[in-house]
């Protein structure tokens, strides 16, 4: 299972779109089970401009495996907080969420954001966050322009 950050949606959602990023996307769409939570659905359609817009990307998001925010989770989010912050790791608290989502299903989280290769490098997570990065395309990108 994978579950696709915002960070990834947005490149590959945009009209000029990320081509590397779009296409790696469409793979996981296509051959993946891809899942989605509430934050990231949040952070997706607020962006959103008209209805029509915010309409067809919900009807779209609404077919991806979707993680409740169980009690259990917002549990092992706060631990993994609490852990990252005593280690030395301070990063945005919908970032955890995200992250600590992701370890419970299971799931790979692509991403381009750079604090969860921070999460996934914490050697004191067991299990640990996987993640598959794909900074390394938007900084190929900015530094074209």
């Amino acid at each position: 299972m994978f579950l696709i950050d915002t960070s990834v949606w947005i490149f590959a959602l945009k009209k000029q779109y990320h081509p590397t990023i779009k296409e790696r996307v469409e793979v996981v769409l296509t051959e993946g089970d891809v899942a989605i939570n509430g934050i990231i659905e949040l952070e997706l359609l607020m962006g959103t401009k008209t209805a029509k817009e915010y309409t067809r990307l919900k009807s779209r998001l609404d077919g991806l495996h979707y993680i409740e925010s169980s009690r259990s989770l917002w549990d092992n989010a706060s631990r993994l907080a609490f852990e990252l912050r005593n280690g030395g790791i301070n990063v945005p608290q919908t970032d955890i969420l995200i992250a600590a989502a992701a370890i419970d299903e299971g799931a790979v989280l692509i991403h381009a954001d750079s604090h969860f290769d921070l999460i996934a490098g914490y050697e004191g997570l067991k299990p640990g966050l996987k993640v598959e990065s794909l900074i390394s395309y938007v900084n190929k990108l900015s530094h074209k322009r």
